[in-house]
């Protein structure tokens, strides 16, 4: 059953025993603080003083694993794991939209939109797709208490494209973010116009296959372009040719680099890519 629980939370040994903490620690305190109130109002231990206590706790128990949370490092858990009850409680995440992002790497862009969706009432990144066991994108679910999937080769181009995972967590949109795989075909038909990707060139120049990272900006100073920039497209069978979404440039000069080229790139993904990830969403029926 521990181990269960763990899986579902994508949590460490370490992390998980807090957490089983944290759940015993607060229920006491709130059953203690509990009946010190119902003690202070000097109530008969009757039906009603037992109707009034379950009430009572029930007010009291998340601001108590709360506070509990706090010495133990796990507030951050149990934010969301409370607003997702409370979501749950409420019928307020109904009709929310629910993005998976898949990456291959640090997850720098991943982070971002991450961050500018955080208080979105209608948008929820629900899972992180990866194809690296190591990649720093695990480091930034983890981190955010996101669920991860570690994806193989033979299942995603040869098996069911992890379609049926997507179903199981409601995933209505897929956002391509630093992810080096080709997206199988089946998986572009069963989220047609939901798969969006950000191409570090101005397409369709320095597109195509294997043009990615310091590939495209290598390019681009060796054939001495005076611009270059970002493009956000929808996917569809072949690479970089879906429908453009947005793009935007910045000046390459004789004096820089493909580093210095990349930097000016990163700076345009992180400036633009979350907001129109978050319009895009918003307005896709």
């Amino acid at each position: 059953m521990f181990k269960k629980w763990k899986e579902k939370w994508k949590v460490s040994w370490l992390q998980f025993t807090l957490i089983i903490c944290t759940f015993a620690c607060g229920g006491s305190l709130c059953g203690f603080a509990g009946k010190k109130l119902l003690a202070f109002r000097l109530l008969e231990k009757n039906a009603l003083y037992f109707i009034i206590y379950i009430i009572t706790i029930s007010i009291l128990w998340p601001f108590c694993v709360l506070l509990i949370s706090i010495p133990l490092g796990q507030f951050a858990f149990f934010k969301n794991y409370l607003q997702r009850m409370a979501n749950t409680m409420t019928g307020k995440g109904k009709g929310n939209k629910y993005i998976a992002i898949f990456a291959s790497g640090a997850g720098s862009n991943a982070a971002k939109i991450i961050e500018h969706l955080q208080n979105n009432q209608h948008i929820q990144v629900a899972l992180i797709v990866c194809n690296k066991p190591q990649a720093g994108v695990l480091n930034i679910a983890k981190a955010n208490n996101i669920e991860t999937l570690l994806i193989e080769k033979d299942q995603f181009f040869r098996g069911d494209a992890y379609i049926n995972v997507l179903n199981t967590k409601n995933i209505n949109f897929i956002v391509l973010a630093g992810f080096l795989w080709k997206v199988p075909a089946a998986l572009i038909k069963a989220y047609p116009n939901k798969i969006i990707n950000i191409h570090p060139a101005l397409l369709p120049k320095y597109g195509g296959k294997g043009m990615y990272g310091h590939f495209v900006h290598e390019a681009v100073v060796a054939n001495g372009e005076t611009e270059s920039g970002i493009t956000i497209h929808y996917v569809n069978e072949n690479f970089d040719e879906g429908k453009h979404i947005f793009q935007a440039s910045c000046a390459v000069s004789k004096a820089d680099t493909p580093a210095t080229v990349a930097a000016k790139i990163q700076q345009l993904e992180h400036q633009h890519f979350s907001r129109v990830v978050e319009e895009v969403v918003l307005t896709a029926k």
